[in-house]
């Protein structure tokens, strides 16, 4: 089932740059971004070196959930090293090794490539960025049986960046020729409060601090939502209160699109719902309850799952997921008499 979610970290149409350039709200320098401050001091120094020795800079691979600054970065990057706009794909995008080829052959020195989903490129294709990343050369395979040849290509320097939130899906020579790996995790409700006073000037949206800071804290820690959810509720403060955001209004808002105190939204709360009454709290398969809900199991684990796990509302467990105390007391419901698995039997999340 295909729906838009005001709270998913994933890009919708409305998240899209405007056609006179890139999105306004996005920062164009690291010395702009806020939060994942190991990160940035990692890449301040990598641009640092790369200029300095006139290099391309160490590949980069950013993973983790969608909508926390994968893309943003990339273009900063590229912008810090004073390349231009990146050169951007995906892996879907590249289904044969031809479709790489000739993103390769076209890139000039110093120019960085951006692989978003990089994990859904298909082997074929991986097997030509192993050379590439490594040496700046690929050899094609031309023509075929006895009258095939391979033609040595030597490539500009460039730097790849990948971004991926499956990190666990990449092979591990993939992976091995990243010198930058990181992983970003969800925002802290003060790096979210400044991101979004930030984007209220931008917009030159008139609000009271106490609804910029309800914005923050619905914004389930994630930037792409947090902004979202200010355009929205500017929306609503234009008709409502004449174009200026205050507590009530934003509290009218977000009550509107039904994201309840904590960030949670009418797909979040069916989910532990649906554990809790079809599963008894669980543990339950994801395949099970994907097919309960008539949703993916993809859209559960990618853009449902991350958040409730950082909330502690559910846990993974060798036997399935299971629904926590905390998840009951949020939902109103009386937990089942069985006793709840430990936090030691939980699998990793990464």
């Amino acid at each position: 089932m295909t729906r838009q979610r005001i709270v998913s970290g994933q890009q919708l149409p409305e998240d899209e740059p405007s056609r006179q350039g890139a999105s306004p709200l996005r920062p164009k320098r690291l010395a702009e971004y806020i939060g994942q401050s190991e990160l940035v001091e990692k890449l301040q120094i990598s641009v640092q070196a790369a200029k300095a020795r006139h290099e391309a800079m160490e590949h980069v691979l950013l993973h983790g959930p969608p909508g926390l600054g994968k893309t943003t970065l990339a273009h900063i990057i590229s912008e810090e090293l004073n390349a231009g706009a990146p050169k951007m794909t995906s892996g879907p995008a590249l289904a044969r090794p031809t479709d790489l080829v000739s993103m390769l052959t076209n890139i000039r020195d110093g120019e960085v490539l951006f692989i978003d989903e990089i994990h859904r490129m298909p082997a074929a294709v991986e097997e030509y960025l192993y050379s590439a990343m490594e040496d700046f050369a690929i050899d094609v395979v031309t023509g075929g049986g006895t009258h095939a040849d391979s033609l040595h290509i030597d490539l500009a320097p460039f730097t790849l960046i990948g971004a991926t939130t499956r990190a666990g899906l990449l092979s591990g020579p993939m992976r091995s020729r990243f010198g930058i790996v990181h992983h970003l995790n969800f925002y802290s409700p003060a790096d979210l409060l400044t991101i979004v006073k930030r984007s209220a000037q931008l917009l030159e949206l008139p609000a009271d601090a106490e609804a910029l800071t309800l914005v923050a804290q619905r914004a389930r820690g994630t930037p792409r939502v947090a902004n979202r959810i200010l355009r929205r509720v500017r929306d609503f403060a234009l008709v409502r209160g004449q174009g200026r955001l205050t507590l009530p209004i934003a509290r009218d808002a977000l009550n509107l699109e039904g994201i309840d105190e904590l960030g949670l939204d009418a797909l979040d709360r069916r989910f532990m719902q649906v554990l809790a009454r079809d599963y008894d709290g669980g543990p339950a398969g994801l395949e099970a309850l994907a097919a309960t809900m008539g949703e993916e199991a993809d859209t559960l684990e990618d853009v449902v799952e991350p958040f409730l796990l950082q909330t502690g509302f559910i846990r993974r467990t060798p036997k399935g997921r299971q629904l926590t105390v905390a998840a009951y007391s949020h939902l109103k419901i009386k937990p089942p008499l069985k006793p709840v698995e430990s936090a030691a039997d939980e699998a990793p999340l990464f």
